[in-house]
C-alpha cells in the first residue's frame, strides 16, 4: 500500500461539509468529484500512474461510495471495476472502542472478485476509494486483499476523516 490522501475532515466546509452532506443524501455531489480529480492529479501526483480505480463496498449504501469512484475514474480517464464484495455485514468502524476492534470488526468482511473482468490487466496500480476513513483499517485490509490477488500498487484515497490523527 502506497501514501494516501484524504480531501477533508468530516464537516469541516467545503469538502467535508459537502461529504457530510452528500452521505446522509445518499449521492456525493459533482463538486467532490472534481476537487478529489484536482488534488490527485494537481497535488498529490502519485508516482505511478493510476491506470483503474476500485472502491471500498458497503451493504448499508450500496451505490454511495461505486457511483462516485465510477465518476472520478471517468474524470481520471481509467476505468472503474467493482472487484471488492463485502461478505459480511459488520458493524461501522466509528462505533469500535479502539485499533484492536476496529481492525477485528473488518477482518474477513471482504473479497477480491476478478474473474467477471478477464479481459483487464489488474496488476497494473490501482487508486481505491472510501468516502469515510476513521480508522485507516478498511483501507489498509482491503489494500492487502488486492496486493494479496497481484495488483502492484494501491493508492487509497478518502473524501473526509473523521479522526483528526489521521491528517
Amino acid at each position: 500500500m502506497q501514501k494516501g490522501y484524504i480531501l477533508s475532515v468530516w464537516g469541516e466546509p467545503p469538502w467535508g461539509a459537502l461529504t457530510e452532506k452528500g452521505k446522509h443524501a445518499g449521492h456525493f455531489d459533482d463538486r467532490l468529484v472534481e476537487a478529489s480529480k484536482n488534488l490527485i492529479c494537481e497535488k498529490w501526483k502519485p508516482n505511478e500512474d493510476i491506470f483503474w480505480v476500485a472502491c471500498i463496498p458497503s451493504l448499508r449504501h450500496k451505490n454511495l461510495v461505486p457511483d462516485f469512484a465510477k465518476r472520478l475514474a471517468e474524470e481520471l480517464g481509467v476505468p472503474f471495476f467493482e472487484v471488492l464484495k463485502k461478505k459480511s455485514n459488520n458493524q461501522p468502524q466509528k462505533g469500535m472502542e479502539n485499533s484492536y476492534h476496529q481492525c477485528k470488526n473488518i477482518d474477513g468482511s471482504f473479497c477480491v472478485q476478478l474473474d467477471d473482468f478477464k479481459t483487464f490487466d489488474f496488476k497494473k496500480p490501482v487508486l481505491l476509494v472510501d468516502d469515510i476513513s476513521d480508522s485507516g483499517w478498511t483501507l489498509t485490509l482491503a489494500s492487502a486483499l488486492l496486493l494479496k490477488h497481484g495488483v502492484s500498487k494501491v493508492f487509497p484515497f478518502a473524501l473526509a476523516t473523521s479522526n483528526l490523527s489521521n491528517v
